[in-house]
């Protein structure tokens, strides 16, 4: 493969003392900050298959609030994985579902990814439908993953510096291996209230839309993988990137990008992964995983420590690093000497 050069982040962890969030989570918890009535708050939304919503002047005093709603029944649960505030406090939400009953009598899923809107701070949604599936026919009953017999989700959203696109990157987990792993889909930021067919997935350098299915329905199409799995997610020895969480970071002037790589069909964790990249656009340029946890648990996040600006999607030099929604460590981005490095 061709080799460029640039400087490349290397993430350290430092021993800090224990935070955890306000209640309990299964998923990515998004956090973002917001002013009412002039007092300005973060608040983070926790997720065990429906969001419960918390808030605090920092995170060494944010208390839970309220369990969040929807407008509408969602079959198989919700997991808030993604919230990005427009400019007059409007939150446009990213969700992952379960979809259930898939294969007969097995009560396995497959995921897909939602959106919704909140005018009220987090507290209840507006669903906007789903955005975004696995193609039809992907699924696998025969698998032997703990969890899921393939679909879409695990997700997590930024907005580009313009303004101008979302980009959702997501764990795919269809029937073939050659498209398993963690890949990208994007949608155009003007067209957030009406998401629905007009998110593309990222494949070997083109943006794909759904198109129109003979039952009306929408067909996904299957996006190549910027990272994909080494072993099918589908057999009992899985080895895979999963999970991901994408901030910018103010220091390295880069995109990051956390990952959980799965070692087995219950998604045992053979470690927690960084890369970087300088760009959303080019998915491609995304560098080469590094190690900076061996084991450790599900949903590694950052928290950016910036006053009324650090969340999950802006951290500087220093954040904390959340796993499962506990933090006993601060991760530290250092930018060393340029190095040749290989893109997938």
């Amino acid at each position: 493969m061709a080799q460029t050069a640039r400087p490349r982040p290397l993430a350290v962890l430092e021993p800090a003392a224990r935070l955890s969030f306000p209640s309990a989570t299964d998923s990515n918890s998004p956090a973002f900050w917001r002013t009412s009535r002039g007092v300005t708050t973060l608040n983070v939304l926790n997720s065990t298959g429906a969001p419960v919503l918390s808030s605090g002047k920092d995170l060494e005093t944010m208390a839970r609030l309220s369990n969040a709603t929807i407008n509408r029944a969602v079959r198989g649960g919700w997991w808030m994985e993604a919230v990005v505030p427009d400019f007059r406090q409007v939150l446009y939400g990213y969700y992952h579902n379960e979809q259930p009953d898939l294969c007969p009598g097995d009560a396995r899923s497959a995921p897909r990814i939602g959106a919704a809107k909140s005018f009220d701070g987090g507290r209840s949604w507006i669903d906007l439908g789903v955005i975004l599936e696995a193609p039809a026919g992907s699924t696998d009953c025969q698998s032997t993953n703990h969890y899921f017999v393939g679909g879409v989700g695990d997700c997590s959203a930024i907005l580009d510096a313009q303004r101008q696109w979302l980009y959702i990157f997501f764990s795919a987990y269809p029937r073939n291996v050659e498209k398993q792993g963690v890949a990208v889909a994007r949608l155009r930021w003007s067209d957030r209230d009406t998401p629905a067919g007009r998110v593309s997935v990222w494949d070997s350098g083109i943006w794909r839309y759904p198109v129109p299915a003979d039952d009306g329905t929408l067909a996904y199409e299957a996006a190549t993988p910027i990272y994909r799995a080494d072993r099918s997610f589908h057999t009992k020895n899985v080895d895979g990137f999963w999970g991901p969480s994408v901030h910018w970071n103010t220091f390295l002037k880069e995109y990051v990008m956390l990952l959980n790589r799965a070692r087995d069909g219950e998604f045992a964790q053979e470690g927690i992964y960084v890369s970087s990249s300088p760009s959303l656009d080019e998915p491609a340029k995304w560098s080469p995983p590094l190690r900076v946890m061996s084991g450790g648990r599900w949903y590694p996040q950052v928290l950016g420590l910036e006053a009324e600006s650090g969340t999950d999607k802006l951290a500087g030099e220093r954040a904390r690093l959340f796993v499962s929604g506990t933090s006993t460590y601060e991760i530290v981005f250092q930018q060393p000497d340029d190095v040749a490095i290989s893109r997938r």
